[in-house]
């Protein structure tokens, strides 16, 4: 046998493996934010071993956001539902150099946005409708500078955000939020410096329009078919856009 094909299992640390053991402990008594978990010493009875590797792991699990660790006589390790922003923010550091592109990130959007406007339609509420016209109303006067021009951008991907967020689909709504925050990365960092693209903003506001009256009339099937050709469009634009900005970064003007 070649030396070569032996792998050692790599040894996982004790705190580690508490780590996944609080973990999975949480997941099978099915726990709640607020809950506590055992106390120090309990811990280091179950797992036999010291103080030390016990608050090793609990400073894990805080920094994964699992856990707050309070001080005090009612303190404690008390379980934290893990903020939305949070995990966007390593799941793009995780991207960061991989650096997906906006064609490719565009293509996701029009996977998932269409089903994410049908599955909320019937969820939304009047104050939901309502904020998605505010949305709408922000776009609707052209902007003067590009810090207004940057403000009506973020509006409408917010628009395509409060969808996620109603359309009672978990693993779904955080996917649309994730990919609308890809797209303001990439709206930011990488396209500010390009001329606005006055005929996409049109197309966008347009849509969004005709998107309301939709979800207004509750109708799901018809949300799905009309986010469809909204994503497509925004794919055709950001596609020219892509074509620009690399001409732009070469130096090659008309």
């Amino acid at each position: 046998m070649n030396a070569k094909s032996l792998r050692v299992p790599k040894r996982v640390k004790l705190s580690d493996q508490i780590v996944e053991s609080v973990k999975s402990w949480v997941a099978v008594n099915q726990m709640q934010p607020g809950d506590r978990l055992p106390n120090e010493r309990q811990l280091m009875e179950q797992f036999e071993c010291s103080k030390g590797t016990v608050r090793e792991a609990l400073k894990s699990l805080e920094v994964q956001g699992l856990i707050s660790v309070r001080t005090g006589p009612n303190g404690g390790a008390v379980l934290e539902r893990v903020p939305f922003e949070k995990a966007s923010e390593l799941l793009r550091n995780f991207l960061h150099f991989e650096q997906p592109s906006g064609l490719e990130i565009y293509a996701l959007r029009t996977l998932i946005e269409p089903e994410i406007a049908a599955l909320a339609t019937p969820r939304l509420e009047e104050k939901d409708l309502n904020t998605l016209e505010a949305l709408v109303k922000l776009c609707e006067i052209a902007p003067d500078t590009f810090e207004e021009r940057i403000e009506q951008r973020i509006a409408e991907l917010d628009f395509h955000v409060l969808l996620a967020q109603r359309c009672g689909n978990p693993m779904l709504a955080f996917i649309g939020r994730f990919v609308n925050d890809m797209v303001r990365d990439l709206m930011i960092f990488k396209k500010a410096a390009l001329p606005e693209q006055h005929e996409f903003s049109c197309a966008n506001l347009a849509y969004h329009k005709q998107l309301i009256a939709v979800f207004r009339s509750r109708d799901a099937v018809g949300a799905r078919k009309l986010m469809l050709d909204h994503m497509k469009s925004a794919e055709h634009f950001n596609r020219e856009l892509e074509g620009r900005l690399n001409q732009y970064f070469l130096g090659i003007t008309d």
